[in-house]
């Protein structure tokens, strides 16, 4: 069972968004999917509350406990959104069970330093070769000053850039309604559906 992770040290950053999206594609492909959250918000569970019975299951997994434990049997895929300032002992506790790592990165001078030495900490922290660690742009825009840095940054680190995803109301609209990308008619989400083709082969191989 695929345990995807999804952390970074900063709050804002887009962690929740492509934590539920990549639970609606799971969820879309058939997949038996638990969202959780380790982070006291809990803002997975939230959104789920809003999640239409009528779309794909996707199941909440509780870790409002002290202790991080693996999804009960019959989860065949689990995607797992992480506090801000996720470090020591409880980043342990979550890299235990990580299968893959995405690391969301808007491209700020503020963000890029701050995610360097967590990134460093999750390869230090990884179970070896076997868990993947990859970054992915959150609300970039080609072209620009800020994605370049972005660039210029990843060439320092040992990860995959797998992609940017822009900055729209999509996102916005669609969490508001517990609903994700692949839960409204793909004509409305095209150009977004495009930029997650990297990211889904990544999740997918």
């Amino acid at each position: 069972m695929p345990v995807i992770v999804v952390a970074n040290p900063k709050g804002g950053v887009g962690k929740s968004t492509l934590s539920t999206n990549i639970a609606g594609y799971m969820a879309q492909a058939g997949h038996a999917v638990m969202l959780g959250d380790v982070d006291r918000q809990q803002s997975a569970r939230t959104w789920l509350s809003l999640r239409p019975a009528n779309l794909p299951t996707i199941t909440g997994w509780d870790l409002t406990h002290d202790e991080v434990v693996r999804p009960p049997r019959g989860t065949t895929h689990a995607v797992l959104d992480t506090p801000a300032g996720l470090h020591g002992k409880r980043l342990d506790e979550v890299m235990k069970l990580a299968d893959k790592v995405l690391v969301p990165l808007q491209p700020s001078i503020f963000d890029i330093h701050a995610t360097h030495a967590f990134v460093r900490e999750l390869l230090a922290r990884r179970r070896g070769d076997k868990v993947s660690v990859a970054i992915v742009g959150m609300r970039v825009r080609e072209g620009t000053i800020s994605a370049d840095q972005l660039r210029s940054f990843l060439e320092t680190l040992q990860v995959p850039l797998l992609g940017f995803l822009r900055d729209t109301q999509n996102y916005v609209h669609l969490a508001a309604r517990g609903l994700t990308l692949w839960d409204v008619a793909p004509s409305r989400v095209e150009r977004d559906l495009e930029q997650w083709q990297p990211l889904l082969q990544w999740l997918d191989a």
